[in-house]
């Protein structure tokens, strides 16, 4: 399946976190979704959202100011 690309850069909290969730509902059962950002605050909101969504956060790191995280839509 596809990975989707979102790109919120330049966007504050809670913009990348809103966006991406409005991105997920679009989306299929298991499909993946990568979120890059800069908003530093987005790293706990991530982590935050896919505990208490059941959405998975398979992936964050960060570089040069830019966050990147991998999300799998929950079942």
């Amino acid at each position: 399946m596809e990975v989707v690309e979102l790109d919120v850069t330049g966007l504050n909290c809670p913009m990348p976190l809103l966006k991406a969730k409005k991105a997920l509902n679009d989306m299929q059962a298991q499909q993946r979704l990568r979120v890059v950002a800069t908003d530093p605050s987005s790293v706990k909101d991530f982590e935050v959202f896919a505990r208490q969504s059941g959405h998975l956060l398979l992936e964050s790191a960060e570089a040069n100011g830019r966050y990147t995280y991998l999300l799998q839509k929950k079942d």
